[in-house]
């Protein structure tokens, strides 16, 4: 239906000519909630269900330690371009479960029931939005860790400190289990972060895991349809993934990138978290590049969540373009 002036007119005179009704407060039908839905997200990779499982995010301010080789204004303007706040930073974390057919995995496991509490819920969500995705950990066959941060790690125990996956064979990389359980790096290792990570790496592991620990080597297949990828520099032995069935494909990058918004779109900065930021560095473009090259989709463990998407040249970096949320698996 067209609108005319005429019809424009008629209906102004109208609604100047109405008697005017007392304003009536509106009614809440329900309370207002503080809190999400949980969050996890699934899709297919050719035979394997993937769901991806938030364990919330952290929040903190800039501090100019945080990307000691960029100036301050202009990580605030890829924050800008990004409309997220100025002088704030957030990060986002995402394990995953893949069900195979035959075996339920678990990639990464959050940052632990500790972190809930601490965080006040803002983060610590991996088991409890598991749960809500209809998984039970005594039914995980197996955990695969990409390396030793704790918000990779920490939910490996429950709060008591137990194995929060009691029946599960825990895969480590080789050269991550290597090189955190050697005395002698630990012994040399800067006093602070350093030297916490160790303590902590320690007191994960000894818990009641060493003896489901395997250690796994680069270019193997290590789970149904999971190809373990070198991607060194954040950690001695980081490790992405190559998830493969049928006709389908995504690459699981871990942390190559941290938040995409600051280090996908400048792939020379340099996150205080990468233990040497210049093979980092090298290993963000090569691993970009082939993703552009082969159009692969990636599944980045710190993107916005669900973290699935593709990565496309932009200028001197690169960009994500989420993928579209599909209501059907």
């Amino acid at each position: 239906m067209e609108l005319t002036r005429r019809h424009v007119l008629a209906g102004a005179a109208g609604m100047a000519a109405a008697p005017v009704l007392p304003a009536i407060p509106a009614m809440a039908a329900a309370p207002i909630s503080d809190k999400q839905a949980p969050s996890f997200y699934r899709y297919e990779v050719g035979d394997i269900e993937v769901t991806v499982v938030s364990d919330g995010k952290t929040v903190f301010k800039l501090e100019d330690s945080f990307i000691p080789n960029a100036k301050r204004e202009d990580v605030n303007l890829a924050l800008d371009k990004a409309f997220m706040p100025r002088d704030m930073v957030t990060i986002w974390f995402a394990p995953l479960v893949l069900n195979t057919g035959g075996k339920l995995v678990v990639i990464d496991t959050g940052t632990g029931p500790v972190a809930k509490a601490s965080s006040k819920g803002a983060n610590g969500l991996f088991a409890d939005n598991m749960a809500a995705a209809g998984f039970d950990p005594k039914a995980v066959d197996m955990v695969v860790i990409s390396h030793f941060h704790t918000d990779h790690v920490n939910g490996l125990l429950t709060a008591e400190g137990k194995p929060a996956f009691p029946n599960a064979e825990v895969l480590v990389p080789a050269t991550e289990w290597k090189y955190w359980m050697d005395d002698g790096e630990m012994s040399r290792a800067p006093a602070g972060r350093m030297q916490g990570l160790f303590k902590s790496n320690r007191g994960v592991f000894e818990a009641g895991l060493k003896k489901k620990v395997t250690p796994y080597e680069w270019g193997k297949e290590i789970a149904p349809g999971l190809t373990s990828v070198e991607t060194i520099g954040h950690t001695p032995g980081h490790t992405s993934y190559v998830l493969a069935s049928g006709s389908g494909k995504v690459f699981i990058q871990s942390d190559v990138t941290n938040n995409p918004n600051l280090f996908a779109t400048n792939p020379g900065w340099h996150a205080f978290f990468d233990q040497d930021g210049d093979v980092a560095e090298k290993t963000r473009r090569r691993i970009y590049d082939m993703v552009v090259a082969e159009r692969l989709q990636v599944q980045g463990f710190h993107y916005p969540f669900p973290g699935l998407g593709n990565v496309v040249k932009d200028g001197n970096g690169y960009r994500v373009v989420p993928a579209p949320w599909n209501p059907v698996i």
